[in-house]
């Protein structure tokens, strides 16, 4: 992160829970556009030095670290507490495991408007501009002083635990809501109200759905899950590579779109392996623009070949051609004896 997003930053994701009204299905693993709820968060807090998990473990596409708070379905605030205990960072961004439009973008701008606001908290707000607490970049130490405020005053005496193999004291925090901690906060907002869209039922799943898949969105959707699903972690112009793709359609032959991306992909990472690039936009830049640079020589040489030469009329070409034709080697039928 930069000095002006707050520094670096730890996240904690929040993944349990029944979901009840999916019929108890498991949740952050249900798909939207090809990849598991669980892996569109973790992709936009892949910035993050330390994430944790809070749910049982299971297979994702970053590795992370996985918590669990006691008694196991203790409620969010609980949870919470039991991913804290597992991060060091000042800056704490806290996302629940069902945002499928969330991005790295929205990341960026909750830590960037906390560094600057000075609040304990920066919360996204959804489209009626409710809070969304689990949507949210805190200071780690305010969240840790008015999690062991409630532990103990709810809890019989229970206080905050950073056991990191136990969680925190039990019963202190089990069951009591987010808002019992949000309302004790200094808070600011930031609106976004397609990240803050959140998946409770099979109906949101299936809007989610076919939202990836509009003509505006499917592009950026699937280049974006490809990158997750490989590990890339590069942003590129793809606005160039598909003009390279055109190009090399309509200039050499329709098959060479994907061949061609595909070989500048490959020599971009080895100019990248050999130290011959900046880093790897810089090398898919320069490979994209050599590809395009070869398809225009490409495409000129057939209109080249289609147009007069300089300094010579149609009427000459056609004269040129006559004469040729009557030179001994000329083909059958075209020669002055012929017929």
């Amino acid at each position: 992160m930069t000095t002006k997003e707050g520094g670096p930053y730890d996240a904690v994701v929040l993944a349990g829970g029944g979901a009840a009204r999916l019929g108890g299905a498991d949740k952050p693993g249900v798909r939207v556009g090809g990849r598991a709820l669980i892996d569109r968060v973790l992709a936009a807090c892949s910035g993050a030095g330390t994430t944790v998990v809070v749910a049982a473990p299971r297979p994702t596409a970053r590795p992370v670290v996985w918590a669990r708070e006691e008694p196991a379905g203790g409620g969010p605030l609980a949870a919470l507490d039991a991913g804290l205990a597992r991060t060091s960072a000042e800056r704490v961004v806290v996302l629940s495991a069902d945002l499928p439009f969330l991005g790295e973008q929205t990341v960026r701008r909750l830590l960037a408007e906390l560094a600057v606001s000075g609040a304990d908290g920066a919360v996204l707000t959804d489209p009626d501009g409710r809070d969304q607490p689990l949507v949210a970049a805190y200071r780690r130490d305010a969240l840790l002083r008015e999690i062991a405020v409630l532990g103990a005053r709810d809890g019989h005496g229970h206080g905050h635990s950073h056991d990191p193999d136990h969680g925190p004291g039990g019963g202190g925090l089990t069951g009591l809501p987010l808002r019992r901690l949000t309302a004790r906060l200094a808070l600011t907002r930031v609106a976004d109200p397609l990240a803050a869209f959140d998946c409770d039922t099979w109906d949101d799943i299936a809007s989610a759905r076919a939202r990836i898949r509009e003509h505006g969105n499917v592009l950026d959707e699937w280049i974006s899950a490809v990158k997750d699903e490989l590990g890339i972690e590069l942003d590129v112009d793809t606005g160039a590579l598909l003009d390279l793709a055109r190009d090399a359609a309509h200039g050499v032959a329709r098959p060479a779109a994907p061949l061609t991306t595909f070989l500048v992909g490959y020599a971009a990472a080895q100019a990248a392996a050999r130290g011959g690039a900046a880093g790897g936009v810089e090398a898919v830049a320069e490979a994209t623009r050599k590809a395009a640079a070869l398809a225009a020589r490409w495409a000129d040489e057939d209109q080249q070949d289609a147009k007069p030469g300089p300094g010579q009329s149609d009427s000459a070409q056609s004269d040129s051609a006559q004469s040729d034709s009557a030179k001994p080697g000329s083909a059958p039928g075209t020669s002055p004896d012929a017929g």
